[in-house]
């Protein structure tokens, strides 16, 4: 079935409710206080039905006072139902709510001059004409303006016939690229059932049993069931007024205004950037940055709004940045509507161009508009971009966008097919999508990083990992590491080996000089064995300068003629291998500390580093206040041979 919502719009006391109840039977005012003043107070509902085409009607509110609720029903309509009184004509709130339809960028419109009964033809031509005059500059120029009298029936077929005729012609389809979204504009509890909430599904399909969650909370709802005009339905799709019965939130929790939609990122922020419409009649052009009152759909929120490319003349548009004073959800596209909040009017609307919007240097923002000013790969370029070395989830970008996942990744295959976003798999986590220019970067920061390391480490022949990620890939880029490294060791930029990263071709070359010193150090420390002097004393003893010995002995290190024992104390590697040796060939099963020590005339100070050392080289095993001595399995003695 075909899918279409029609919204009422005009003065107070123009008849919108009393013509609605004659096009549907349904009276839209239903509390006590609409029925005792006689104006309509909140939005009201009611549908029909012709053939396979189903018409849900929102009868707002035209009274100035009440706009804000006439707002939050006109935020989802597809055709307006514009009410003039044939008596009265143009009014102000016809004009500002005239001006909303508009700004939102509503897609059709039919005017119905409504109290007919009441007028002469003279009296309605001139009416007719004042309508005319007031659609000429907007999009509803070429509407129909019908003559109808909600009292005596006489033109109520003929506009029924209309609004068929627009339904079917701009019935709601369904988005398969839009997740389901819900703005709440209604919440109530009803005996027996619970809790309600109602609104027009703005995007995707909607199911019993669902789980779902609300923007600005984290408890995650349930679907018990849902109604259409009053018709209990398995499933709802986008276009269609529902009214959902929900669990596992209270309904003090829930509020005009929010969200529901599937778990996952949430769309909510508080900065975006747009594309604002001044209206004509606005008091003066926008230089500067003041108060606004934004409405999305059935939200209502306050904030401040300032053009970012230079002031914005009534009857103009340009590009604005709003800051909202608490997050909403809103995605790329989204149209809204801008009220002064006092004195209270409408000046401006527009569209989202990005729901999250960071500030930008001068220098930057020309190409961040012209970008958003784009299509939606142009947007997504330029968030990956923003993005930059730590990249973006596919998740993440879109959210932003409004799309689900598997088309979002289709526009992302399509940038990489032309070489404007490279995808990179991250460990553990969702893969990240990164410009090449960011690519370029770590790149020649990874030369850069390596280049200084090893001028300033010139005997050593590899970089700890940890150390290049921290210096190569700073932020959420370290979570790229793996990934980066292997890209960088493709374009021998550097090499990997275990957890040290190396320069390709490179190696540690000792001058003479220094050649002849490291063997000096290197002597040394195996001619004292168990008991190796500290590195100030082999300075003293070699009068060498500090920092070339300590060059050296970190270079020993690394070719594994010296090992570096707890507490920054150093031995001969010669001298430990003979130590293991000599444990392995001796009876000893364990030892004790106080074993180790008698045995090799040590003290604690060397006694327990060397223990340790032996530990982690698995030449002994720590059993309480023992150590089992590991035999490496050369030396244990091997199973004869069978001779049969």
């Amino acid at each position: 079935m075909q899918r279409v919502i029609v919204g009422t719009a005009g003065h107070i006391d123009h008849g919108k409710t009393r013509l609605v109840e004659a096009l549907t039977g349904t009276d839209c005012d239903r509390w006590a206080e609409e029925k005792r003043r006689g104006i309509t107070i909140d939005i009201g509902f009611a549908h029909i039905v012709e053939d396979d085409l189903q018409i849900g009607f929102v009868d707002v509110p035209g009274h100035e006072k009440f706009l804000h609720n006439a707002l939050a029903g006109l935020g989802g309509i597809s055709v307006v139902l514009l009410v003039v009184a044939a008596d009265e004509g143009v009014k102000p709130q016809t004009r500002e709510h005239l001006a909303v339809c508009d700004l939102l960028a509503i897609p059709a419109a039919v005017v119905a001059l409504t109290k007919t009964d009441l007028v002469s033809p003279e009296r309605l031509a001139q009416t007719r004409e004042e309508v005319t005059q007031l659609l000429a500059p907007t999009r509803f120029a070429e509407s129909a303006l019908l003559p109808v009298s909600a009292v005596t029936g006489d033109g109520v077929g003929e506009l029924r016939s209309t609004l068929v005729e627009l339904g079917r012609k701009h019935a709601q389809q369904l988005d398969e690229r839009r997740p389901l979204r819900l703005p709440i504009d209604r919440v109530f509890l009803i005996k027996g059932r619970g809790l309600v909430v109602t609104g027009t599904l703005a995007a995707g399909r909607i199911t019993v049993g669902d789980e779902l969650v609300v923007d600005r909370l984290t408890d995650r709802v349930r679907v018990r069931g849902i109604q259409v005009h009053g018709e209990d339905r398995e499933q709802a799709a986008a276009g269609e007024r529902v009214a959902l019965q929900l669990a596992g939130i209270e309904a003090e929790a829930l509020a005009r205004g929010m969200q529901l939609r599937q778990p996952g990122e949430s769309p909510a922020g508080n900065r975006w950037a747009a594309e604002l419409q001044l209206l004509s009649d606005a008091p003066r052009a926008l230089r500067g940055s003041i108060a606004v009152r934004l409405h999305l759909y059935s939200a209502e929120v306050l904030g401040k709004l300032r053009p970012l490319a230079g002031p914005i003349d009534p009857g103009s548009s340009g590009p604005v940045e709003i800051k909202l004073a608490e997050e909403i959800a809103a995605v790329r596209g989204d149209r809204f509507v801008i009220r002064r909040p006092s004195p209270a009017m409408t000046i401006a609307g527009g569209r989202v161009l990005d729901p999250r919007w960071r500030r930008r240097k001068v220098a930057e923002l020309e190409t961040a508009l012209t970008a958003l000013g784009g299509d939606e790969s142009d947007a997504l370029a330029l968030w990956i971009a923003e993005a930059g070395e730590g990249g973006a989830t596919c998740s993440r970008l879109a959210v932003r966008l409004g799309w689900t996942e598997s088309a979002c990744l289709g526009l992302l295959e399509g940038l990489a097919s032309e070489q404007k976003a490279l995808r990179v798999s991250a460990s553990g986590r969702d893969e990240r999508w990164l410009t090449p220019s960011a690519l370029r970067r770590i790149e020649e920061r990874a030369r850069r990083v390596l280049a200084e390391y090893f001028t300033a480490n010139r005997l050593k022949e590899s970089m700890p990992r940890a150390e290049a990620v921290a210096s190569i890939l700073p932020g959420r880029a370290a979570e790229l590491a793996t990934a980066h490294f292997q890209w960088l060791a493709q374009r021998k930029v550097l090499t990997i080996a275990g957890d040290q990263i190396r320069q390709p071709g490179r190696g540690a070359d000792l001058t003479g000089v220094e050649s002849k010193l490291a063997q000096q150090i290197l002597a040394a420390y195996e001619a004292a064995g168990l008991k190796p002097p500290a590195p100030s004393e082999v300075r003293a003893a070699l009068g060498a300068k500090a920092r070339i010995l300590d060059g050296i002995v970190k270079y020993l290190l690394e070719q594994k003629k010296l090992a570096r024992l707890p507490g920054d104390l150093f031995i001969a590697v010669k001298a430990v291998e003979n130590l293991r040796c000599d444990l392995e060939t001796s009876s000893l099963d364990r030892l004790t500390i106080g074993d180790f020590k008698q045995r090799y005339d040590l003290s604690r100070k060397w006694a327990i580093p060397l223990l340790e050392h032996l530990d982690s080289i698995g030449a002994t095993r720590r059993l309480d206040n023992e150590r089992q001595i590991i035999r490496r399995q050369s030396d244990l003695p091997q199973e004869p041979e069978d001779d049969r």
